[in-house]
Order: C-alpha cells, then structure tokens, then sequence
C-alpha cells in the first residue's frame, strides 16, 4: 500500500509541476488530493494519465494525510503548516516561512540528507529559495573536495520565479514592443520585456534584496556557516530557468580538469563543458530537466585558488516541485514515515 498525499497550492506553476514530476517518478502514492483556495474547488487538474477535482484548503481534513507538498506562499504557509503539522501530516514547504527556523531541517537531498532527521521537532522541513537549490547542488562537491572559503554569485534568474503572472507580464510586454502598444509593468518595478532588473524581492537595511540575503542565509544552514557569501540578484527576459555565474575561492588548491571531474560524479550534476561556440548550457535547454547543469568551468588567476563557474537549472523543477517531491523519496527510502492509513 502506498502514502496518502496532498498538494496545497495545486493550481499555481510549482502545484501543477509537482503534480507532474510524482507522476513522473512513480511515487508511491495511493491517494493523491489537489488542494487550493475556494474559488478553484471544483476545477479539474491532470495528474499522469488521471485527473483531479481541486478541493478547499479550509476546512479539508489532514489526519488522513502522510504528507503534505506545500507550495501556496509564505503567509498561508505560516498560518497553516503548524495544522496541519498538528494533525501529525509532514509537511513539505516550498515557501520561504521556515526555511530560517532553527528547528525546521532546510534539505537539498544531494546536500545535507541527514539533517532531515530533525523534521520531527515540528514536524515541517523547508525547500530552499530557487538559485539557492540550484548553487548548493554544484558547491557541496567541490566543498568537500577543497573547502570553500568565499562565494561570489550574480543570478540571472528567470521570470517563472515570480509566478504565473509575471510570466503573462513578460510575454504581454514582448507582444506590446512588436506592436507599439503601451508597456504597463505590475508585477516587476521597471518593463522587464528586453531588460534585466537588479532587483528581486525587498530592500534591506544594508542594500541587499531580501532575494540576495536568502542565498546568503541558506547557503550557510545548509552547507557551511563559516563560508562567506555575496549575492547580486538579476531577474532577467526568461520564461523557465535560472542561471548563475559563480566566484569561488578555496581553502586548498583545486584545478578546473580536478573540479570538472568531481563534478561529472556528484549525484544531481550533469557537466557540458566544452571551450567551443555552443559548448555550455542555457536556460532553454534545461528547461523540463531534472539536473543541475554546470559549464565554463575555469580557474581565475586572480586567486590563489579560485575558480569559476557557471551554473544553470530548472528553477519550477529543481529550485521548487522536484526538490520538494525528493524531501519526500527521502523520508519513505530512510524509512522516518509510516503510512497512517491505508486508501
């Protein structure tokens, strides 16, 4: 017999996706609710070769729940993880409301799996922020070959991120600049069609974007709070896909054939590096893959051992829905959830 899942926030671009990827990997479910706010209940959702019928988050009963995947936004999330957590459901967030809780595990499965130990003092475990699932994937093997002592990372992140209305933001200002029409820009704070924004999230007391603070702050709690961090985040012209170029400075020596080769064994990592035109990966080619892609790796003279690299993943897949169904493969394979009723 298989686990009894619910997906709260069904209906938005990491609901739909996490739908799609447990499908995908066959995971062992036997019952499968798509849950979202009352003015989506009764609409209709695919889920593999079924559909679903979306049901009202309020009011729906969670004790007969394994395990909920959480995608609906950090104030919901506040106000509802805790009861459903309560009614001994796990919960999976892939907001950011508990990703800084000391007693809430931040797991990246390729990363730091054994933390997710502690899920039971809540009985919660955050997703991390997009670009920061995505970085963490391709540092941790290097950290553990080298030690890294300090990180320079600029996202190029893409407009997916922002949810399903920035996307419709993005392709309706595209249209508008072919036809003359007017630019209106709502979702971001400048026209994002053919151009970049320096900008994601909130201001902070020292400058940084609350976007830029969270890479800071999850790289620490995840792989190590000794490493020094700076972040400058970009939202930039694209549909699906994150981008990152990365500075890094090692404790020892590491050479980019040494990195390049630990990198092509890391679980989650896939190399496409090749010095020639095309030899790299761009968002458009990971889109609807599950890997991190690493490419232009090089050694910067600047540092005595420094290196950099470029980095570059599916952020609906990786960044969100396919982390958050693995947080769950995680907890079935190391055998932390029992299956409390049988559908």
């Amino acid at each position: 017999m298989g686990y009894v899942i619910a997906i709260v926030g069904a209906t938005g671009n990491v609901g739909t996706e996490m739908l799609d990827i447990l499908a995908e990997r066959g995971f062992p479910a036997d019952k499968v609710y798509a849950l979202a706010s009352r003015r989506s209940q009764g609409k209709e959702i695919s889920f593999g070769d079924k559909t679903l019928k979306v049901e009202a988050l309020d009011g729906f009963d969670f004790s007969k729940v394994d395990i909920a995947l959480m995608s609906a936004g950090g104030g919901l999330s506040k106000e509802w993880s805790p009861k459903i957590a309560a009614q001994g459901c796990v919960v999976i967030d892939n907001s950011s409301a508990w990703r800084y809780d000391a007693n809430v595990p931040l797991i990246v499965p390729e990363v730091n799996a054994d933390a997710i130990d502690g899920f039971t003092n809540r009985n919660i475990i955050a997703n991390p922020n997009c670009s920061t699932a995505q970085l963490v994937v391709a540092l941790k093997p290097l950290h553990d070959a080298a030690k890294i002592k300090r990180i320079v990372v600029s996202t190029y992140q893409s407009v997916s991120g922002a949810g399903k209305e920035a996307m419709d933001e993005l392709f309706n200002q595209t249209r508008a600049v072919f036809v003359a029409d007017p630019i209106e820009a709502k979702k971001f704070s400048k026209r994002i069609a053919f151009n970049v924004i320096p900008h994601i999230d909130v201001f902070m007391d020292d400058g940084s974007t609350k976007e830029e603070w969270k890479v800071v702050a999850e790289t620490k709690k995840m792989l190590d709070k000794s490493i020094k961090v700076s972040c400058t985040a970009v939202r930039v012209p694209v549909f699906v896909g994150h981008s990152e170029a990365v500075n890094i400075e090692f404790e020892n020596p590491i050479s980019a054939d040494e990195a390049r080769s630990i990198l092509r064994e890391a679980p989650g990592c896939l190399v496409i590096d090749k010095r020639e035109d095309g030899g790299y990966i761009t968002p458009v080619e990971c889109a609807g893959e599950d890997a991190t892609y690493i490419s232009r790796i090089r050694e910067d003279s600047t540092l005595e051992n420094g290196l950099n690299i470029w980095v570059v993943s599916d952020n609906l897949r990786k960044g969100a829905a396919l982390n958050t169904v693995q947080i769950a493969e995680l907890l079935i394979n190391r055998g932390l959830l029992q299956k409390r009723n049988a559908a």
